[in-house]
């Protein structure tokens, strides 16, 4: 036998087994593909409240005087104010979990002015120039929506005047009540150094005296209490977000 007729018997065998290698692969059934990976979930930062701010606000507000009559010193003589508000709030928020818990003050200029008689026709006036609040804060916090209430100290600026039927006017000059406030309200963040907020606030002030003196009357005093409601929509700025 010669080496040719050798390599062909070789390479016959060879190309035979490789025919039959690729049909039986080819009988075979397809190998699995690999299981698909789930996409990563994205999971949206919780809100944070806490840390420092500072704010602005406007609203109006609504004002209820009630007087004992200066003449007769019994019949009280109650009339109402309202007008617009604004000013600032600085704060600060602690966020434990869902809780949040915070300090606030906030300073508001007001156009409260209102007017009433006595039982002989005098003229009564009150006007509430500024009103301010030191409260403390409890809150849920529901991701980049806080809902809270408030509660603390409240101070309030007013003038008051009696004018007689002569048309003379006395004044008490301006006092600064000190009451107290509850309220509440709703905070949104959209962004995470910024929120924006509504809020409903009752102010309460007891009673004071005001001492008035005119030539066609003489000396008189009346009793005067005081109750301001105030609704705001504001802004708040918080630091080291």
């Amino acid at each position: 036998m010669t080496s040719r007729t050798l390599f062909g018997g070789i390479t016959l065998a060879a190309g035979t087994a490789l025919c039959v290698y690729s049909a039986q692969a080819a009988d075979l059934p397809p190998a699995p593909r690999p299981a698909p990976m789930a996409p990563v979930a994205y999971v949206a930062p919780v809100y944070n409240w806490s840390g420092f701010y500072v704010g602005g606000h406007v609203g109006g507000g609504f004002a209820n005087s009630s007087w004992s009559d200066p003449i007769t010193g019994v019949n009280n003589d109650t009339f109402n104010s309202n007008g617009f508000l604004g000013g600032g709030q600085v704060g600060v928020n602690a966020q434990f979990n869902w809780l949040v818990v915070g300090l606030e003050g906030d300073f508001s200029w007001t156009d409260l002015k209102g007017s009433g008689t006595d039982s002989l026709g005098d003229k009564i006036n009150t006007n509430v120039d500024w009103t301010s609040t030191v409260t403390g804060r409890v809150g849920a916090a529901f991701d980049r929506l806080l809902v809270y209430g408030k509660g603390g100290l409240a101070l309030a600026n007013d003038q008051s005047s009696f004018t007689d039927l002569g048309g003379t006017t006395s004044n008490n000059g301006s006092i600064t009540r000190t009451g107290w406030t509850v309220g509440g309200g709703l905070e949104y963040g959209f962004d995470k150094n910024w929120s924006a907020k509504v809020e409903y606030d009752y102010l309460g002030f007891g009673s004071q005296t005001m001492n008035f003196a005119t030539p066609l009357v003489g000396a008189v005093s009346s009793s005067a209490n005081l109750n301001v409601q105030e609704v705001k929509a504001g802004i708040n700025f918080r630091f080291g977000q």
